[in-house]
């Protein structure tokens, strides 16, 4: 009797335990979705992307950190400041997705390849092979040369010249391995 009691008590402490990490784990999760579908959809851009990844990662390791001393767990008190966390979180990134800032892609090489690798971002976001460290990391190097390829073709007409277009290849590249590594 006293040995069911015991199981009882610890099936339901560890009920509790799954739940506590259950609905923090799948709130982020949850969020991470929404942050891939509009980086995919252009809705986000490399640099908007980049900016919530990165406060999504600082969220992750306070409650790792939280979890870890603690034995596992999350006090009420921890619960209650990550559900403020999580609630800015999707606020900010509703409000990225639907304001005027769009990820423009052109019908040239680079933009085809840039939104290759934004769609190849997305895919590792949505698959759970990309945590939000290293896509804010992969998001930031992409925003780079975003920034980069507008700046020149604002100084030359709109257009790139070969000379411009060869660096971008081979920045581009460069990221095309950084996303496969992070990915495998």
């Amino acid at each position: 009797m006293i040995r069911l009691a015991i199981l009882t008590a610890a099936a339901a402490v560890s009920t509790a335990a799954w739940a506590q990490s259950s609905e923090v784990g799948q709130r982020a999760e949850n969020q991470q979705d929404r942050i891939a579908q509009g980086a995919k959809s252009g809705s986000l851009t490399a640099g908007e992307t980049g900016n919530l990844e990165t406060k999504e990662s600082a969220i992750n390791q306070e409650v790792r950190t939280d979890r870890t001393l603690n034995g596992g767990h999350l006090t009420g008190q921890e619960k209650k400041i990550v559900n403020r966390q999580q609630n800015q979180m999707s606020r900010q990134i509703y409000a990225d997705k639907h304001n005027a800032a769009v990820q423009k892609y052109g019908n040239d090489k680079v933009d085809a390849r840039r939104e290759n690798q934004q769609d190849r971002i997305a895919n590792g976001v949505a698959s759970g092979k990309l945590n939000a460290a290293k896509t804010a990391r992969l998001e930031k190097g992409e925003s780079s040369i975003n920034k980069e390829v507008h700046a020149d073709r604002s100084a030359n007409g709109g257009k790139l010249t070969p000379a411009e277009r060869q660096q971008v290849n081979h920045q581009q590249s460069r990221m095309s391995r950084k996303i496969y590594r992070a990915k495998h």
